[in-house]
């Protein structure tokens, strides 16, 4: 394969050799999939054995505004919204299943990452299907219904600016709260003077936890659990 795909698909292959971690990046509304190449290649550096994946969104703006949307946002309010990310969620899991055929990598090596609401879908996707990849990372996303059970094969690291006026920060806190009192694994961090983006001291944080936390899963597996 090509070092690179050009839009609306991007693929980076690994720096070395043939893949052994397979990373999913879904970008926000309004975005393409040249949004996070920064994250990806930020992450590829640290894992140069890591085929990155950026799909970008299936259905152009409403209304005629330039970049793509996973779900419209059109009127959306709390009693639509579930059926919206319901419906996407379904899309990403394909997505996600696909690349890790092509790419040969198994779920618990796969990590799923998004912005905004590339962040909702990849809750929504690891909490519906537990085990379709290893790790999530969510930078400035909610659940569009808090979840009434935590993932088990799959660790959740939720990433917030502490001054997003977008998605508030306290939907990260919600969502860390609920996943603990489920079991669940999750970890949660949330910068200051940070609003709505995909700022390098989260970048840098996500990259600490993916480098430093070790699942719970194994931890239990290793006690006996």
């Amino acid at each position: 394969m090509s070092a690179t795909r050009v839009s609306p698909l991007l693929e980076l292959a690994p720096a070395l050799g043939e893949a052994a971690q397979l990373i999913v990046l879904l970008h926000g509304v309004g975005g393409s999939s040249q949004d996070l190449l920064g994250l990806a290649h930020a992450l590829q550096a640290q894992y140069p054995l890591a085929a990155v994946v950026l799909p970008q969104a299936p259905d152009p703006m409403d209304g005629g505004h330039p970049g793509w949307q996973w779900f419209s946002v059109q009127g959306i309010n709390d009693a639509n919204r579930p059926a919206r990310v319901r419906a996407a969620r379904d899309v990403v899991l394909e997505l996600v299943a696909a690349a890790q055929t092509r790419w040969q990598v198994p779920a618990p090596a796969t990590t799923l990452g998004g912005f905004s609401q590339g962040a909702i879908l990849a809750l929504e996707a690891a909490t519906i299907k537990d085990g379709a990849v290893g790790r999530v990372l969510a930078f400035a996303g909610r659940y569009a219904t808090p979840p009434a059970a935590a993932p088990a094969q799959t660790t959740i690291h939720l990433l917030h600016g502490a001054d997003d006026a977008v998605i508030a920060a306290a939907h990260a806190r919600d969502a860390y709260e609920r996943l603990a009192a489920l079991g669940g694994d999750v970890t949660i961090d949330i910068a200051k003077g940070v609003g709505h983006e995909l700022h390098p001291a989260l970048v840098a944080t996500a990259i600490r936890r993916l480098q430093t936390c070790i699942p719970l899963r194994l931890w239990q597996q290793a006690l006996g659990g």
